[in-house]
């Protein structure tokens, strides 16, 4: 976590000044009410019950839940000018606090954020129920009406981009909210809810209490005055999330939780554009990217030299739905483990202010630790380490990229969700047995297919049970894409109008009509 920057970095990017490091409750930066830790206010209960009684007396009482869709719209359009307007130092701030590369965050996640809000600044007015047909001499409709007060509970991988999977729709859907970032990344959410109050939303909306997961995140989960929580993070503390909502007042849930995706690439495929994609899907690099205008993530997919542009990307692997298990036909085995091989020369892991490097930093020591550890497990059950497998720095916590080969389905690198640049390569034989290896995992949260063959593309995309299937390509969201996962990866979804549900209540209203020239 960082507490402050002066000067300049990496390829003279400007080295971003700390302004915001209290919580954010009620329309004001107020200090904690317990202890600061390294010049980040490490809220707690005390702290969060302070946030809930300003956002259950926003949505109670103050104006925000009561405006037209369109006035709530028109705010969240100035927000996104003021998020584009400081995309610098945001990008900045995101690379000093999760070690993501800056231009990844400058021209990817930052303006895919401000796209975001806009995109549910004009789904606002456009939320509205039905006309029933009611039996007898009655007529009734339904309202879809916010849900009341939200806790958003979001990781430290995408720091920006979860925080408006969360906040844009419950925004436009008229709630009132807390959000509890990851305590290694708080720095964009607390510049994030400031740029709120600029915008003019209204005080006690969007407050923002930082802080650990075990104190400021149970309060939320266990608050009896919070109406919904929304949590994106390990399947583990998943668990804990419901229990809470259970034991305390049954609050409404949505998560989306941990993955282990498989990539699964036919004998017909290209070799070398399967490398590509497959080192893609769990590494990054530098990619040929479409950017669309609601684009949030790197989109791989192989189109006309006129249509792509090249940028270096990279991400550690440390996301949910990372291809970390890559199954290859036999007919095309060898000569694919010999070029991704060969790709994984050419790789740069180092400073991610820099725009040649291809790979930056594990987010904490925690997570740098955790890498290796199931590395060495993979070593001891006997996989083969194909590339990588090393820290490769002694300062920092980098990794090398890795491969495994001779994985087992029950090994536990092939098994368990590991957060970091591993890759376990495994053969097949038919397409019958892609499948079920494929599905042969507690999680269900994507999968990607290489081939050119349109039968078997449709046939394994409704084959493997997972939230979102990825055909020659990897990556490819888009704010009108739903997202969420199928089995122990959670349940809700994020992106497109299905996210707009999960802050909204349905309810019936039925009146008697009489002398009706019709039924």
């Amino acid at each position: 976590m960082a507490s402050e920057a002066n000067g300049s970095t990496g390829d003279g990017v400007k080295m971003p000044e700390i302004k915001f490091t209290k919580l954010f409750i009620n329309g004001c930066f107020v200090d904690a009410v317990s202890e600061v830790i390294a010049d980040i206010a490490a809220g707690d209960e005390e702290d969060v019950d302070l946030a809930v009684k300003a956002a259950r007396e926003a949505f109670d009482h103050g104006k925000w839940p009561r405006m037209s869709g369109f006035e709530r719209g028109r705010i969240m359009m100035k927000y996104a000018d003021l998020i584009d307007q400081h995309a610098e130092e945001l990008a900045a701030l995101e690379c000093l606090d999760a070690g993501k590369l800056f231009l990844l965050n400058k021209i990817l996640d930052v303006p895919g954020a401000s796209n975001m809000v806009r995109y549910y600044a004009g789904a606002a007015d456009k939320i509205h129920g039905e006309t029933l047909k009611i039996v007898g001499e009655f007529q009734g409709y339904t309202l879809r009406e916010p849900i009341g007060v939200v806790g958003h509970i979001i990781p430290w991988n995408f720091p920006t981009i979860m925080f408006f999977f969360k906040v844009a729709p419950a925004l436009a859907a008229g709630c009132t909210m807390i959000v509890k970032p990851a305590e290694q990344t708080p720095l964009t959410a607390l510049y994030y809810a400031h740029l709120a109050k600029q915008a003019g939303i209204p005080d006690g909306v969007l407050n923002v209490v930082t802080g650990f997961g075990h104190t400021a995140g149970a309060a939320i989960t266990a608050h009896m005055d919070v109406d919904k929580v929304s949590f994106t993070g390990s399947t583990e503390v998943g668990r804990l999330v419901m229990e809470a909502a259970a034991r305390s007042n049954l609050k409404s849930v949505s998560l989306e939780l941990g993955g282990k995706s498989p990539v699964i690439i036919f004998d017909d495929s290209d070799v070398d554009m399967a490398v590509d994609l497959a080192r893609k899907a769990i590494f990054f690099n530098k990619a040929r990217m479409v950017l669309s205008p609601n684009l949030y993530l790197v989109v791989f997919v192989f189109i006309q030299e006129d249509n792509t542009i090249d940028s270096h990307m990279q991400l550690q692997g440390e996301i949910c739905v990372a291809g970390s298990r890559v199954y290859v036909q036999e007919g095309i085995y060898d000569e694919f483990v010999r070029k991704i091989a060969e790709s994984s020369k050419n790789w740069i892991v180092g400073d991610p202010f820099y725009a040649h490097v291809h790979q930056g930093p594990q987010v904490d020591k925690k997570q740098f630790e955790k890498v290796l550890k199931y590395i060495d497990h993979g070593k001891r059950e006997g996989a083969t380490i194909l590339t990588g497998g090393k820290p490769c720095s002694e300062k920092g916590f980098y990794i090398e990229p890795t491969i495994f080969t001779d994985v087992k389905d029950d090994m536990l690198i092939a098994k368990d969700e590991i957060f970091g640049p591993v890759m376990s390569l495994m053969k097949f034989k038919t397409i019958e047995e892609a499948i079920e290896r494929a599905n042969n995992t507690r999680y269900g949260l994507a999968a990607g297919i290489v081939t050119k063959d349109l039968n078997i593309a449709n046939r394994v995309s409704r084959s493997i049970r997972a939230g979102i299937i990825w055909i020659n390509c990897y990556f490819a969201f888009d704010d009108d894409c739903p997202f969420g996962g199928y089995k122990m990866s959670g349940f809700g979804r994020d992106s497109g109008m299905h996210a707009l549900e999960k802050y909204l209540h349905v309810k019936s209203v039925v009146t008697p009509i009489y002398g009706s020239p019709w039924r």
